[in-house]
């Protein structure tokens, strides 16, 4: 009798988080940015995770949440991405100076 009430509840749990996946795709935001020094890039959120995944340079960079002060900060790969309280948006890469960056 466990076994059976197991496997339904197993079965009613799979189909609960299978009916979730087209709603959590659907709250999914990707942002397009182009930037003061002429490059641009996507950044994509997910609802279920707390990483930012960008496109920079032809390269997919997944970003860990870091500790700010102020905004939310990013960073991983040598890519750092700050967002500022009013919504300003900044972009640091290996070599290069920081750059304001505007959605497009």
């Amino acid at each position: 009798m466990h076994r059976y009430r197991n496997i339904v509840f197993g079965a009613a749990i799979v189909a609960f988080v299978a009916g979730l996946t087209p709603v959590l795709a659907q709250n999914t935001t990707f942002r397009n940015y182009h930037c003061a020094d002429g490059s641009a890039f996507i950044v994509g959120f997910y609802p279920y995770d707390s990483r930012a995944y960008l496109q920079i340079d032809g390269a997919p960079i997944t970003l860990q949440r870091r500790l700010a002060i102020s905004g939310t900060r990013y960073s991983g790969g040598g890519v750092t991405l700050k967002i500022s309280k009013a919504g300003r948006i900044a972009v640091k890469r290996p070599r290069r100076p920081e750059t304001t960056c505007d959605l497009t």
